[in-house]
């Protein structure tokens, strides 16, 4: 329980339904003002917890955060990639660690407030991770990396509502500032966003400034440093540009940054590595899908194949600044097969 709208709302949903429950917060950041809101929270969860008469545990997983989640960000975006730490944090921590925690207290399942749902098929034979029925608050993309074990004790109670209205006025009778709670939108260890500034205080380091140069090699101007900058980007590159250009690639043996046209940044192809798959065992051969490559975007139609290793998919049609380091998810329908961390596109 994170204190906030949806898992007090869950929590709340299922003691209604009989449950005997359990709610668990984890305080994952380490030092300064972040542990500081981590704690406000966690006593924003023990209030709902009070109120529902239910048992409330508080245990303290900053360093698993700290190695699992921010050493990874900034290592990826150290070698050129973008990373997605919310899929970290999920397949590390909310759905690794506090299962061991579950089940020191003795529980049987793990329920959080993500929009999505956890249904048997009849078509795969086992549990599945699917879609919320709620597309626009859809979570499915970022918990495909929960074990097939896992997914079998996990409880998405959200799963079903249509509107965040409807989950707020589950607390309507709860004399609680959370219903009015505003969602989170930034990285919870970044909140003012600026990543480039929180790597260089957090690792103390200073990264060298390099070129800025277009696909031919033509120098355009000097860069502040290449963590500062990802596949795509258009604003913030400090360049007089006859027109508007994007980051295509970054050449990381070279500390350059290449600047291209819009038309560059589409690509067919891609290879992900530490590919999870949960409805299905295997992608021995070719299948169609539909997949995505970020959070915020639709499935698109593609081809997926398990080779040497890696997931490899091929789309029907060129995708948009594809980053390594985003998570590429595939799907049939509504159901979740699986998915992988990209590591390369056909544009390196």
């Amino acid at each position: 329980m994170s204190g906030g709208v949806d898992s007090s709302a869950c929590a709340k949903l299922l003691k209604s339904q009989g449950n005997i429950c359990i709610g668990a917060t984890m305080l994952l950041h380490s030092g300064g003002d972040a542990k500081c809101s981590g704690l406000k929270d966690a006593k924003d969860a023990k209030r709902v917890c009070d109120l529902l008469e239910m048992p409330h545990h508080v245990s303290d997983f900053s360093s698993y955060f700290e190695e699992f989640v921010i050493d990874n960000f900034i290592k990826s975006y150290e070698n050129g990639a973008t990373p997605n730490p919310c899929i970290e944090c999920n397949c590390h921590l909310k759905f690794d660690k506090l299962f061991d925690m579950a089940a020191e207290l003795g529980c049987d399942f793990v329920a959080t407030g993500h929009y999505a749902k956890v249904e048997y098929d009849e078509k795969y034979g086992r549990c599945v991770l699917k879609k919320g029925k709620n597309e626009k608050k859809d979570q499915s993309y970022v918990l495909y990396r929960i074990s097939r074990e896992n997914l079998q004790k996990t409880l998405f109670p959200l799963g079903d509502f249509d509107t965040k209205d409807e989950v707020r006025a589950l607390l309507g009778d709860i004399d609680l500032d959370i219903s009015r709670k505003k969602d989170s939108q930034d990285i919870c260890f970044v909140p003012d966003g600026d990543y480039a500034k929180f790597i260089e205080n957090y690792t103390k380091k200073t990264y060298p400034v390099g070129d800025f140069v277009t696909k031919d090699g033509k120098f355009l101007g000097k860069h502040k440093g290449i963590i500062r900058y990802t596949i795509g980007q258009r604003k913030g590159l400090g360049l007089a540009l006859p027109h508007s250009m994007y980051v295509c690639q970054k050449k990381l043996d070279k500390n350059e940054v290449v600047i291209g046209e819009n038309e560059d940044l589409f690509s067919r192809e891609l290879w992900a590595s530490e590919v999870n798959l949960t409805a299905i065992d295997s992608i021995d051969e070719p299948i169609r899908v539909r997949a995505k490559v970020r959070y915020n975007q639709s499935e698109k139609d593609a081809w997926a194949r398990m080779e040497n290793g890696l997931l490899h998919v091929i789309f029907d049609e060129g995708q948009r600044a594809i980053c390594k380091g985003q998570s590429v998810v595939l799907y049939d329908g509504d159901t979740v097969l699986g998915g992988g961390i990209i590591s390369k596109t056909e544009l390196e």
